[in-house]
């Protein structure tokens, strides 16, 4: 088992920046790939950015390339994305996931999910 707990989002203007991190408790977390996903009011749940174990892959949704940058830290357990340029569209909760089969872009790819936080960008 793997627990997940985000932090970071708040309120933010539109050109603002956010940090999100996840911090995994449980198995070593190294031995799973890591996503983050989001989900606005009355929407389903879409990919943003996922990260393999080695670190030697990223993908990120073209909604969010060149302003977005997911990365981890296997030491700390911690995985994070890096929100710069932020636009009224990136308003959602912020959902920190992490899967040992394949580093996909489905939400079934995943096994843990955190609670999310919740990212609001103000226009």
């Amino acid at each position: 088992q793997v627990q997940l707990v985000e932090s970071g989002g708040g309120l933010v203007q539109a050109g603002g920046s956010l940090r999100l991190s996840c911090a995994a408790s449980g198995r070593t977390y190294s031995f799973y790939h890591s996503a983050w996903f989001r989900q606005a009011p009355g929407k389903e749940r879409e990919f943003v950015a996922a990260i393999s174990r080695s670190i030697s892959v990223t993908y990120y949704t073209d909604s969010v390339k060149g302003r977005f940058t997911i990365s981890r830290d296997n030491a700390k357990n911690t995985v994070y994305l890096q929100m710069n340029s932020l636009k009224p569209e990136d308003t959602a909760v912020y959902y920190c996931a992490a899967g040992g089969r394949i580093v996909g872009l489905g939400v079934d790819d995943y096994d843990y999910w955190g609670q999310g936080t919740q990212v609001t960008v103000s226009s």
